[in-house]
């Protein structure tokens, strides 16, 4: 095993072992990292916020320059990653008999399992292993790495940068390309879909179902849902609604609903139903979002809209996608995910493409095979090399 596979393969188990769940502060691995970007090179903007729950969060905004640049040097490279990850349920790890802890890196058949090894620590690993291939020294442009909070619950950390971040307007400023690290297999992705939606809610009162004191949420919710349901058939009808350049073309309209329900002899105070669907670059369904809301107020029922991020659509011929898809050895794809890249319109030259396979991600026994984690240390030096 090569030198720099041990190394990261012990950096990445370091990661891992920090239960950075969304629900809970990254600010520990936020510093971690942040020392170990010191440690290359690296001058580092640590900024935190509050999310909505008290809990306090971190970004790192990383940018190591070459030796005597200027403002007039050429854009450079920026990577992106988050270091969050999602909840733990019901872990299996390598070996269902003895799941083990998913905040303690296993490694078994060639692969690494753990919490976070695919979306997106092994990403972030494989970057920081090349970066340290690529000596300061050799550089001509400069070199970023980004790193946010609560990517997998509503992209708060990446809108807090865009709205806060002394250092983000520098990249701004720069348009370097900009590499969102997400697991693609290394493939290069140059457009994925964005997410938006809508809550709502319809309150009644609570009371013993024999009587008449109660009021049920759910009857004003009913013709809301039969609303929802149609508005859904016409996105999957109607060629306005669909662009052929993703799979699916549709804008995946998704609903539930819920009245909280503890008993049938209560009727329901609270009823609640909620919309998501996946914007595309020239289709946000706002039409149909302005639609459901005015028909939710003429119920009298309150609507709340839910932020998500945009759309990324950069041309599959542009220099910055061409280029990546040579050193990759790779066609440009679309998908129907969406990334905190999403968030950083102001960026012209964006393109998703990492290590490790999107089924991974989010699973019972997710992990990243160490082939990809080498790979993907290989294409990101080169990366660096060639724009830095």
């Amino acid at each position: 095993m090569k030198n720099a596979t041990r190394e990261s393969l012990d950096t990445l188990s370091r990661l891992i072992a920090f239960p950075s769940v969304s629900s809970a502060s990254n600010v520990d691995i936020s510093e971690y990292v942040d020392t170990h970007l010191r440690l290359l090179g690296f001058e580092t903007e640590l900024t935190t916020y509050v999310d909505s729950k008290g809990v306090r969060k971190a970004n790192i905004v990383a940018k190591r320059e070459p030796a005597g640049a200027d403002n007039s040097s050429a854009a450079g490279l920026a990577y992106f990653c988050h270091t969050d990850v999602v909840p733990v349920q019901n872990w299996v790890g390598p070996d269902p008999d003895s799941p083990g802890d998913a905040f303690t890196a296993t490694i078994a058949n060639d692969r690494v399992y753990g919490r976070g090894a695919c979306d997106m620590k092994g990403s972030l690993v494989a970057f920081l292993a090349a970066i340290a291939q690529v000596s300061a020294s050799s550089q001509k442009h400069p070199l970023w790495v980004v790193c946010t909070a609560d990517e997998e619950t509503g992209f708060q950390g990446a809108r807090h940068l865009v709205e806060s971040s002394t250092a983000y307007r520098e990249i701004v400023a720069a348009q370097p390309v900009a590499i969102i690290g997400e697991p693609t297999e290394l493939g290069v992705v140059h457009a994925h879909k964005g997410i938006t939606g809508f809550r709502i809610f319809s309150r009644g009162r609570a009371a013993h179902s024999s009587t008449a004191e109660g009021i049920n949420a759910n009857v004003a919710m009913v013709p809301m849902l039969q609303k929802i349901a149609e508005l859904n058939e016409r996105t999957l009808r109607e060629p306005c609604y669909q662009d052929r350049r993703f799979d699916p073309p549709t804008l995946s309209w998704n609903f539930g609903f819920t009245d909280h329900g503890t008993a049938i002899n209560i009727t329901a105070p609270k009823s609640e139903a909620w919309v998501s669907l996946r914007t595309m670059p020239e289709i946000d369904g706002s039409d149909l979002i302005n639609e459901a809301r005015q028909y939710a107020e003429s119920l009298g029922l309150e609507f709340r809209p839910l932020v998500g991020c945009d759309p990324i659509w950069v041309d599959a011929n542009a220099p910055c996608i061409q280029t990546m898809c040579k050193l990759a050895g790779a066609t440009p794809t679309t998908k129907c995910y969406a990334t905190d890249g999403g968030v950083f319109g102001e960026l012209n030259q964006r393109l998703v493409c990492g290590p490790g396979n999107i089924a991974q991600a989010h699973t019972a026994n997710e992990w990243i095979s160490i082939e990809q984690l080498e790979k993907g240390i290989e294409l990101y030096r080169r990366s660096i090399e060639h724009w830095c």
